[in-house]
């Protein structure tokens, strides 16, 4: 099954970012600026408290809402939390789970991301499961180790319909807000790794479904030869997303 077969995703992760009004303002622009382009699928991830804004602005338009994290109980006694079922609530379709900086700061482990990958899937809406190596792991040798551990740990006791739901982001840490891009061969190189982690663990048949997102770094003038890589179908963008029109551009970019 050649990419054809994958409609590209590309998400917006705006991180610790944007009050209620300045979130609205920039949905609102951004809902413009890509209402045409409809072979592409958009998401944009505001932080908890502008999600029920955002996703009134975006309500029966092409732009999905994301959460950027959750709990993987659904209630109880775990204050500051936030469970899947409150996300679902608020129109989330899909959550951003073990992002490189909750596993640096927030001792996010696989297991706790598995946890959360599985609570995401038990209500219908789709992880967007984050993997990558620090520099260290890289300049070490250890960038396939370290993205074994991620999506197997990640994926583990998923069915294949559930994997199916799911869509994997791999970030190279290092290029994550540094200004350093993997070039397009070292992002292929990579996803074609993870297609064939997947194709090992499931199938040829449903590896080659599953959408492997590029998040470091993209940017409007490096999306589409990204985008051109086989195995690259889309983009988990961090700063450029925070602005309309560069988010926009990534979008028109990206086919």
């Amino acid at each position: 099954m050649g990419r054809t077969m994958r409609t590209p995703i590309i998400a917006g992760n705006w991180k610790l970012n944007n009050t209620i009004s300045e979130a609205v303002e920039l949905t609102s622009e951004l809902k413009d600026l890509v209402e045409e382009s409809t072979d592409i699928e958009i998401v944009v991830a505001p932080p908890f408290t502008a999600l029920d804004a955002v996703g009134k602005v975006i309500k029966d338009s092409n732009i999905a809402l994301a959460a950027q994290d959750v709990y993987w109980e659904d209630s109880g006694a775990y204050t500051g939390e936030v469970s899947v079922p409150m996300l679902k609530d608020v129109g989330c379709k899909y959550v951003i789970v073990g992002h490189s900086e909750r596993r640096q700061f927030f001792s996010e482990t696989n297991d706790s991301v598995n946890l959360k990958v599985k609570a995401v899937l038990s209500h219908g809406i789709h992880p967007i499961l984050c993997v990558g190596e620090q520099l260290e792991d890289r300049e070490a040798g250890r960038t396939e180790a370290v993205i074994k551990e991620h999506v197997t740990g990640g994926v583990a006791n998923l069915s294949g319909d559930e994997l199916l739901s799911c869509v994997i982001a791999y970030e190279p840490v290092w290029a994550i807000g540094t200004g350093k891009t993997a070039t397009p061969e070292q992002a292929q190189e990579v996803h074609k790794y993870i297609r064939n982690l997947l194709k090992a663990i499931y199938s040829n048949e449903i590896a080659s479904q599953v959408r492997i997102q590029y998040g470091g770094s993209v940017k409007p003038d490096n999306a589409a030869k990204l985008m051109a890589q086989s195995d690259v179908d889309g983009a988990l963008v961090g700063g450029a997303s925070l602005q309309a029109e560069s988010f926009a551009l990534i979008v028109k970019n990206a086919i």
